[in-house]
C-alpha cells in the first residue's frame, strides 16, 4: 500500500485537493479490483411497496417460488405484495383500478387496456414465443385446416395474446372474422367446452394447450409460428412507473435472473409449475420449451410495430373503440 500512497502524494504536489481525492479513488479502484456499478444499481427508492399480478404456470410465478425479487426489494426497503390473477386481461383490469403495479401478459390483453383507458406504460418485453399458442380440435375431428373451420364455433379467452393469432389464423385462410362463431371462456371453462363437444375449436396458449394435447389427445390444427409472434410484455401503472422507475429496474434484473436460470433447469422449474396448474411435470417442462425467455427494455420499435399492429386490426373490426398510439405508452427509463 505504500507505493499506491506514494503516488497519491506525488499528483497531490502538483493538483489540487479536488484532484487528489479523484487520483486516490481511482487508485484504490484499481489496488482492490472494485468495479462500479451502474448509477441506477446504487440508488435508493422512496417506495414502500411493490405489488406483483402473476399466473400460475407463468415466469413470475417462478419469480415469486424462488424469492429472489422479494429478497432484492426488502434489501431496499420495498415490501413485494403477490396478487393472483385468472388471465392477462383481468390482471391488466387490476393494474388499471390500481391495484397492482406491475404485470406479465400476452401481446393482445395492453391492446384491450389501452383503448379502455387504462393509465399504463410497457415496461419491457420477452422475445417472441409463437410456438405457445395453438388452435386446437379433438382427436378425432374432421377438420385438417383453418379455411375449414367457416362457420364453426371457435372458443378462446377474449382479449389474451391468442386473439390475434385467430385474426391472422383466418385472414391467412381466407376468412374473416365474422366467417366463423367466437365464443369467449375463460381457460378452464374453454376446457370443458371443448371437451364436450359444445366447440369446435379450441384457440388457447401453453401450458392449457400442452395440457389438453398430453391428456384428452387434442390435435393441434395450427401452430404460431408463421402466424403471431407472441410477444410476452412487462407493464407497470404510469403513475408507478414514473415515481419508482429504480424498482422497476430491479424487478426486470431479478427476472433476467430467473429466466437465465429456467433454461438450464427446466425440470427444476417444470417441479414448481406442475403442481400450481395441476399437470404433469413432462407436460410442464414441453410447456416451458415453447417459450421465450430474457428482457428487452424499453421496447424496441420491430416490437412496437407488431404492437400497432394488433391495435389496428381490432380497432378495424371495431373490437376496440378507438385507433391507439402504441409509441406514446411505451416507458422510456
Amino acid at each position: 500500500m505504500s507505493a499506491i500512497f506514494s503516488a497519491v502524494f506525488s499528483i497531490a504536489r502538483r493538483a489540487s485537493v479536488k484532484a487528489l481525492a479523484v487520483a486516490a479513488t481511482a487508485i484504490l479502484t484499481a489496488s482492490i479490483g472494485f468495479v462500479a456499478q451502474p448509477a441506477w444499481a446504487q440508488a435508493k427508492t422512496q417506495a414502500k411497496e411493490f405489488r406483483v399480478g402473476w399466473q400460475k404456470g407463468s415466469n413470475l410465478a417462478i419469480l415469486k417460488a424462488r424469492g429472489n425479487l422479494d429478497k432484492r426489494l426488502t434489501e431496499a426497503g420495498v415490501k413485494v405484495t403477490w396478487t393472483e390473477f385468472s388471465a392477462g386481461p383481468q390482471m391488466l383490469e387490476g393494474l388499471n383500478v390500481g391495484s397492482i403495479d406491475f404485470a406479465a401478459v400476452g401481446e393482445t390483453p395492453p391492446v384491450f387496456a389501452q383503448a379502455a383507458g387504462a393509465a399504463l406504460v410497457y415496461v419491457a418485453n420477452e422475445p417472441p414465443s409463437p410456438g405457445a399458442e395453438k388452435i386446437l380440435v379433438q382427436q378425432h375431428s374432421p377438420f385438417k385446416s383453418v379455411a375449414e373451420l367457416k362457420g364453426k364455433k371457435i372458443v378462446l379467452n377474449r382479449g389474451s395474446n391468442v386473439h390475434y393469432l385467430l385474426l391472422n389464423a383466418l385472414k391467412q385462410a381466407g376468412l374473416t372474422y365474422s366467417d366463423v362463431k367466437v365464443v369467449y371462456l375463460a381457460p378452464p371453462d374453454a376446457r370443458v367446452a371443448f371437451e364436450s363437444g359444445d366447440v369446435d375449436a379450441w384457440v388457447i396458449w401453453d401450458p392449457f394447450a400442452q395440457a389438453a394435447v398430453g391428456q384428452i389427445g387434442a390435435r393441434v390444427l395450427l401452430n404460431g409460428p408463421g402466424v403471431a409472434e407472441n410477444y410476452n410484455f412487462y407493464l407497470s401503472s404510469a403513475p408507478y412507473a414514473k415515481n419508482y422507475p429504480e424498482v422497476l429496474r430491479w424487478t426486470l434484473e431479478e427476472i433476467k435472473t430467473t429466466g437465465d436460470w429456467v433454461i438450464g433447469h427446466f425440470d427444476e422449474a417444470a417441479e414448481i409449475l406442475a403442481p400450481q396448474i395441476n399437470l404433469s411435470k413432462d407436460i410442464t417442462r414441453e410447456a416451458l420449451t415453447h417459450y421465450g425467455y430474457g428482457v428487452t427494455y424499453p421496447l424496441n420499435q420491430k416490437v412496437i410495430d407488431n404492437q400497432q399492429a394488433i391495435a389496428d386490426a381490432f380497432y378495424g373490426l371495431k373490437l376496440i373503440p378507438k385507433k391507439l398510439d402504441v409509441k406514446s405508452v411505451v416507458w422510456q427509463p
